[in-house]
Formats: structure tokens, sequence, C-alpha cells
């Protein structure tokens, strides 16, 4: 072990002490290296019964969900290990809405945790925020989940690849058609950068799909061969 190596151990070592781990749901001790109990974690809803090809939640596993019968999503396939349900939508607002970045990280280390696809992608593209509202938040949910899988999983990242170029007003009460509306050419690819054949574009949440899939139908005609989408949670269909 070097002596940096070393030094950074020790200061580690001594964080743990003077400040240890606590799960920001129920305050117990938190586990190694994260905010968030055993048993707390082992509430995060999983999404291990859903639609194959738009990850919605279902009672059983299917091939297709009722909607992807009727209207086929742009993207090649789709990942949300996670339901957005309590408690898991409790950090995820904490996170997104309330600048909790120890709620954030939470939240990726528990994606890193989760089985991932076999399709290894080349690039991930997170969705951006119009600079508007990056300059209220002062930070990309999206992007923030995205940096550690990236490393973790050692794929190329790039946060410049789409460009959000209108802004959008808030989608939460809007239905599927009304978001649909109100993503419309809402996103551009940035003119001048070669794509690869394999691109995830990647989010915290899936409700409807309407932003996803207006991403991954720009990044289509840009040239992009197979545009998988990731999330971190899907939202069941009420």
């Amino acid at each position: 072990m070097s002596r940096m190596e070393a030094l950074i151990r020790g200061w580690q070592q001594l964080q743990r002490m003077l400040l240890p781990w606590r799960c920001l749901l129920c305050g117990a001790a938190g586990g190694e290296g994260m905010d968030l109990c055993a048993g707390c974690a082992a509430e995060l809803p999983r999404n291990h019964r859903c639609c194959a090809r738009c990850a919605l939640p279902l009672p059983l596993p299917a091939a297709l969900c009722g909607e992807c019968l009727r209207r086929t999503p742009p993207w090649d396939a789709a990942w949300a290990p996670f339901r957005y349900l309590w408690p898991l939508d409790r950090l995820e607002s904490r996170f997104k809405f309330s600048a909790d970045l120890a709620a954030g990280r939470c939240l990726s280390t528990m994606w890193q945790g989760q089985p991932r696809p076999l399709a290894q992608p080349q690039l991930i593209v997170p969705v951006p925020l119009h600079r508007k509202r990056l300059r209220q938040r002062g930070y990309n949910q999206a992007l923030e989940l995205a940096k550690p899988l990236a490393r973790a999983w050692n794929i190329p990242l790039r946060h410049d690849v789409l460009q959000r170029q209108r802004a959008t007003d808030a989608q939460t009460e809007l239905d599927a058609r009304a978001r649909r509306r109100t993503v419309r050419n809402a996103f551009a690819v940035r003119q001048g950068l070669p794509l690869p054949a394999h691109i995830v574009v990647l989010d915290d949440v899936m409700t409807t799909g309407a932003t996803l899939a207006e991403c991954v139908r720009v990044l289509k005609r840009a040239g992009a061969g197979r545009v998988d989408v990731w999330v971190l949670a899907r939202a069941p269909r009420h």
C-alpha cells in the first residue's frame, strides 16, 4: 500500500468515527459507505415483474404490456430495476427537489448493485435539463445518477450529446398525450458529433415515457442504431 493510499484510508476511517453513516429513512446506523440501513435498503421496491419492452410494473412478467401493444415504444430495450413507490419515492424526491445529494448517492449505490442488462452500451447519455431549470436546481439529477454507474461499469458518459433547446412546463399533472405534446421538438442532438452504434439514454424516473421517447427519436434521426433507456425507477400505471 502506498503512502497516499494509507493516508486516504486513514482519513476515511476518521470520517466514519466522527461522522458515522446514518439511514436517511429511519435514522438507524447506515450501511458501509451509504446513508441507508440494510433494512430500509431491502424495502426499496424491486421491479422484477414488468413489461419486457417498457419496464412497466405488472402483476406477472410479460413480453408486451397493453400500452406497448397499442403503441410500440421507439427505444430498443428498457431497464428499470426499481418501482417508483415508498420508500424509494421519498429518497428520489429529496434528491431531486431538496438538493439532498446524500439521497442521490444512496440511490446510485443501490442501482449499481442490481443485475444489469447483458448488452453493454457504448455510451450513456443522461436526459438533459433546460439551462433555466439547471440554474434553478443547480445540478441535473440524471447526470448525477449516471456518473457513478459509468465509472463502475466502465461505460463512456457524455452530457453534451443531447441538448434541451426548449423549456417545458412541469409534467406531473399531465396525462400521456399531453406529455407527448409538451416534449415534442424539445430536444436536439449536438451537431457534428459522431454517434456510436449502441446508446443508452438515462433518467431518474419513467412515468409515461414521453420524455425518453422523444430523446430516443432525436438520437435515431441523427443516426444512432440501437438506443435503450435506463431509469432508476418505473412508476406504476394507476
